[in-house]
């Protein structure tokens, strides 16, 4: 039986305290601000037995990383290394940086559906999904968009399924968008006075709710909202995660 839940992130992680034996994990995005956070945090995990992270452009090498170099427009299903226990994307852009809406859309929609399919097919059972606070069939094309990739995965039927839904995300960027930088500011300067679900999120807490998504032993669909994020700490040491949040600290 399919269950759909918005159990709170505490529960999310307490169901991963039982979960099974270290995991082939593939991560969609690994080069892209919450990504980075993901590779970290799964290659610091003995939950994780190794990552596989196919990007554009050539990673760090480690012990348990397979960094294939990846062109995603010729995807074909006969890659090998879709054989994998989960799957997190972390895939994402702006309607700005992609160039149109169709260029969003094939990003943020398409690619995460199409690889969800080829990853399925492959036997993978468990997923989770970065996604966007307000994703709904009723909102602004960038929300229609995201709601749509969710429920695209949703369909195919992976017996463990997490969803993820942060505010702005609060981290470095390699490509600055100026429209959430300037948010990020505002958002500061107000401080508590921003209702705790609009409060920017660091990239490394989405990291840790999407990590612990796929390793949740309880089956059905958890959404993680993005006032749950801010109470989440790593449950493992991550190297550099403390220089990344006094570098975060000083954009403030």
């Amino acid at each position: 039986m399919h269950i759909r839940s918005t159990s709170t992130v505490q529960g999310a992680a307490s169901a991963s305290s039982a979960s099974p034996g270290p995991l082939r994990l593939l991560l969609l995005g690994a080069t892209g601000v919450v990504g980075r956070e993901v590779l970290a945090a799964a290659l610091a995990d003995p939950r994780v037995a190794a990552v596989i992270a196919p990007t554009r452009r050539r990673l760090a090498a480690h012990a348990k990383l397979d960094a294939p170099l990846t062109d995603f427009d010729a995807l074909d299903g006969h890659e090998t290394w879709w054989r994998v226990d989960a799957v997190i994307c972390a895939l994402g852009t702006t309607i700005r940086i992609a160039g149109s809406q169709a260029a969003f859309a094939a990003v943020d929609r398409d690619l995460p559906i199409r690889a969800a399919r080829l990853a399925r097919a492959a036997g993978a059972t468990r997923f989770a999904l970065n996604s966007s606070l307000g994703a709904s069939p009723g909102g602004n094309f960038y929300l229609r968009t995201k709601a749509q990739a969710e429920a695209g995965i949703r369909e195919l039927g992976f017996p463990v399924y997490t969803i993820v839904r942060p505010s702005l995300i609060d981290a470095r960027r390699d490509q600055p968008r100026a429209g959430e930088r300037v948010a990020l500011v505002l958002a500061r300067l107000l401080g508590r006075l921003v209702p705790r679900r609009y409060r920017p999120v660091p990239a490394d807490r989405i990291a840790r709710a999407l990590l612990d998504g796929v390793m949740r032993e309880t089956p059905g669909e958890v959404i993680v909202m993005s006032e749950q994020l801010l109470e989440l700490r790593p449950t493992v040491e991550v190297p550099g995660a403390a220089a990344r949040q006094d570098a975060r600290k000083r954009d403030q």
